[in-house]
């Protein structure tokens, strides 16, 4: 039977062995291969986006999520962060005319797009005819949300005037139509937890011209 002491200087021979070589090799290949390899992958990246109708710059780290591009660089809190999981649709915006959950998809994947938040849809005096409506059916409690909610209803009514289905869609040869059942189906994606859902409904009807 062999000497467990030559068994564990065998073990720490390896490890020796093998560390010398790893070092071998890195030197080998030098400081300036390396910081090549570094090079290659870089960390941020510089992009325009023309947000709320005004062109934008930044350099942001390729990691950050469009959510925290208007947020944390340009300021526009007005979009929110909920779940940050794409669960609950606070943080919806416009790229180029439709909706996206700005949690789920990277800044540097929108270079050269069309950013639409909450500020710019209306202002103070100037209300976008959505947002008016959601004053005037009380489509809001806490507030959290509504800026989330408000952005997708505007796209949900493109959406329908574009003759794009859901999944409730009866009859796909006609042109969609707005009604409750649609409205329930295209905005599921956005969770009110204080559950004006009933308020939400009323206000995109209205703003869609038609009778509740």
């Amino acid at each position: 039977m062999q000497n467990p002491i030559h068994l564990e200087l065998s073990r720490r021979n390896l490890l020796v062995t093998s560390a010398a070589s790893v070092a071998v090799a890195g030197a080998a290949k030098g400081p300036l291969a390396a910081q090549e390899a570094g090079d290659s992958m870089p960390h941020k990246s510089r992009l325009t986006l023309t947000v709320n109708g005004e062109s934008r710059s930044l350099e942001v780290d390729n990691r950050t999520t469009l959510l925290d591009a208007l947020r944390e660089h340009l300021h526009l809190t007005g979009t929110k962060k909920g779940c940050d999981h794409g669960q609950c649709g606070a943080c919806t915006v416009m790229v180029d005319g439709r909706r996206v959950n700005s949690c789920l998809t990277l800044a540097v994947m929108h270079d050269g797009d069309r950013v639409t938040t909450i500020e710019g849809l209306g202002r103070p005096g100037a209300l976008h005819p959505m947002q008016a409506a959601f004053v005037k059916h009380d489509g809001f409690q806490c507030g959290y949300c509504t800026p989330g909610q408000i952005c997708s209803s505007v796209a949900v009514l493109e959406e329908i005037k574009a003759n794009i289905p859901s999944h409730v869609t009866g009859d796909l040869t006609v042109q969609a139509v707005v009604t409750p059942t649609e409205i329930r189906e295209r905005m599921s994606g956005n969770i009110c937890r204080c559950g004006a859902y009933s308020n939400i409904i009323d206000a995109i009807v209205e703003a869609a011209g038609t009778k509740a």
